[in-house]
């Protein structure tokens, strides 16, 4: 597998301070499902009275952990949860030795930590077609168990990594009738990703007490306009799994808690953009901005459009402002335009409009303008009041090598 050493130009500092979330404990292990010499399986354990929403990955191939998972959401709440995760290995388009391995991995961690295997939620990322090594993975239950730990979710950012080239983290706090309640979360997530749920592996934690379908309706509406609002190669993965995980530890009850809403919204917004700027190669970070739609899922098509045309993207790579790419993109989503009515700016820059170039447009400053790292393409259809936000990267050589190279 190609070995990622290089840092994206596009990755924060470094990884933030990220809140101790009460209720929930955290271990990491070297298992060598595939990699050496690092982490690849983390554990996560829960307090009782958990809720915990998902959304999965639409794929029709999907892997046999996203099915054990999607099976399990809604069910059993009362007794305490886990999740346990492995990178390097996806258990996807593996059969019944997919699902003998999922059974395998969850009766184990429900034998070693008490969790009722109903509650045991488990996720693969890595290669697909290749039987996962659970009996690795079990070795290292029991010293997985012993080392779990409250202050420990940098570690698991670290363990469900794969092409990642940095681990990634986000987290809010907000008062709530006086007291205060806090959100963390990790994801994981860099080639593959054209999301069509929620996106790659993501796991948000948080303190407040929110009734289960309450924080499924949450998390299902939120994803629409965060995690399903990205894309890096219009690739959708057969392992898309995101988990909320409400401990209700801190007593405060957050169901339907417009401000909770807000900041669950901001962490899940802030994870899909540090995927996007950790895409495979990246070297830029592109938001489109798509306004004037007959609707928003109109504007949603047009933005992704643009986002995922290998055209525009290599464009932005070689820092060259083609607009004419742009309408070409706009021309084949499929959603209502019209040509003289289109306007089209990169950043404050007014580069064509009413079906042509606009008469003060500079290529100069447009070519100095995309030397950037972070970039707006903005368009305006002229046609409504439909609106969208869609964030992505550009294409580079580094995806083709990365790609090229993975199971080497």
């Amino acid at each position: 597998m190609a070995t990622i050493t290089k840092v994206s130009p596009l990755a924060p500092a470094a990884f933030p301070k990220l809140p101790v979330i009460d209720g929930v404990r955290f271990a990491t292990v070297e298992a060598g499902v595939r990699y050496q010499g690092r982490t690849d399986v983390m554990l996560a354990v829960l307090d009782p009275g958990t809720s915990v929403a998902g959304v999965f990955t639409r794929s029709a191939t999907r892997a046999a952990p996203v099915l054990d998972c999607q099976e399990k959401i809604g069910g059993a709440s009362d007794g305490p949860a886990a999740i346990l995760v492995n990178s390097g290995n996806a258990n996807a388009f593996t059969g019944h030795y997919g699902q003998a391995s999922v059974a395998a991995v969850t009766q184990a961690v429900a034998d070693v930590t008490g969790v009722a295997v109903e509650r045991v939620f488990t996720s693969s990322t890595g290669v697909i077609g290749e039987p996962l090594a659970h009996d690795r993975i079990l070795a290292q239950l029991d010293a997985l168990n012993g080392a779990l730990s409250s202050d420990a979710i940098e570690d698991a950012a670290r363990a469900i990594m794969t092409t990642d080239t940095f681990p990634k983290g986000a987290s809010a706090q907000v008062d709530i009738d006086g007291q205060r309640v806090s959100i963390a979360g990790i994801a994981k997530g860099s080639g593959m990703i054209a999301p069509d749920m929620a996106t790659m592996l993501v796991y948000i934690f948080t303190d407040a007490k929110v009734e289960q379908s309450a924080l499924q309706a949450m998390l299902s509406s939120q994803t629409d306009t965060s995690f399903n609002c990205i894309t890096v190669d219009s690739d959708t993965s057969t392992s898309d799994s995101l988990l909320l995980c409400a401990t209700g530890a801190s007593g405060v009850d957050a169901t339907g808690n417009a401000a909770f809403a807000k900041a669950l919204n901001g962490v899940m917004l802030d994870l899909a953009h540090q995927v996007v700027r950790d895409g495979e190669g990246a070297t830029k970070f592109v938001e489109i901005r798509v306004s004037g739609a007959a609707s928003d899922a109109d504007a949603k098509v047009h933005g992704l459009a643009i986002a995922n045309s290998p055209l525009i993207k290599t464009a932005v790579a070689g820092e060259d402002p083609n607009w004419g790419r742009v309408v070409m993109a706009i021309g084949k989503s499929g959603a209502a335009a019209d040509r003289d009515k289109l306007s089209i700016s990169f950043g404050e820059i007014l580069v064509a409009e009413n079906g042509w170039v606009s008469p003060n447009y500079s290529e100069d400053e447009a070519a100095a303008y995309m030397k950037g790292q972070e970039l707006v393409i903005a368009v305006d259809l002229g046609l409504g009041d439909g609106q969208s936000t869609v964030w992505t990267c550009d294409l580079t050589h580094g995806y083709i090598e990365i790609n090229a190279d993975y199971r080497s």
